[in-house]
């Protein structure tokens, strides 16, 4: 497999952090763990299946918090946007929150058959960003961030996901109904999955063979072991001894 990043033109960096190409010669499958951000993928050849189903030659992809593993074919390419926590609500008008755990196919949304021929029929990559730049510059509709909701997503993110959310919302001075609202609205999920997400994501970033998983367990806040073995296993499908132990996919 290969991976190559693209950083985005300045106008598109507060909505999207990175574009990416993968590349696999030989076929491959891959897991990929939940994470923050809303992705958008993009075929540029072979075949591309999530859990054995084929994907489209575009789709959208919502936050989830149990894995994927997405299979490609021999000398299988794809494209993927992947998009700031909230930057995704700049280019599609639905409550992001209904795509959660789901991967649906761009056409429900907008024409995406010209920019799909157009990344197909290119074999440089370089060419390929510049028509994916253009086309998102093309759909950005709402450039004005919601700044309410961007300063939670920094603050949970401050915290690794250990913070209560009654707190986070009283800090910032609206009710919690009303504040969970917005925040599933905008990132795609609510403050307490996303917390929860990014609270995972950093036990495994910090991991080391060093590490003491009881004690990272209760650092993290998670003072039943048995409850911190459950969530561990339904994030990556595995129990924690054996993600760390076993070669990895993601």
């Amino acid at each position: 497999m290969e991976i190559t990043r693209y950083i985005p033109v300045k106008a598109l960096q507060p909505f999207i952090k990175t574009f990416m190409i993968i590349e696999s010669d030989n076929g491959m499958e891959n897991k990929i763990l939940p994470d923050t951000s809303l992705v958008m993928a993009f075929r540029l050849r072979g075949k591309i299946t999530d859990a054995k189903e084929t994907l489209s030659a575009s789709s959208i992809t919502g936050l989830r918090n149990v894995p994927r593993l997405i299979g490609y074919s021999k000398d299988a390419a794809t494209l993927l946007v992947v998009f700031t926590e909230g930057g995704a609500a700049a280019f599609f008008p639905l409550p992001l929150h209904e795509l959660f755990g789901s991967s649906i196919s761009l056409d429900n949304f907008m024409n995406t058959h010209q920019i799909e021929d157009q990344l197909m029929s290119e074999n440089n990559n370089e060419v390929r960003i510049s028509i994916i730049q253009h086309f998102l510059l093309s759909r950005l509709k709402s450039p004005n961030s919601d700044a309410l909701i961007l300063s939670a997503i920094q603050q949970i993110k401050n915290a690794n996901g250990g913070l209560r959310i009654k707190d986070l919302s009283a800090d910032l001075y609206i009710s919690q109904d009303a504040f969970e609202k917005r925040f599933r609205k905008i990132t795609g999920t609510s403050p307490k999955q996303f917390a929860g997400i990014v609270r995972l994501k950093n036990i495994i970033a910090q991991y080391s063979n060093a590490t003491n998983l009881t004690d990272m367990a209760h650092s993290a806040g998670y003072f039943d072991q048995a409850h911190f073995i459950k969530t561990f296993k339904s994030f990556t499908g595995q129990t924690p001894q054996s993600f760390f132990t076993t070669p990895a996919l993601w």
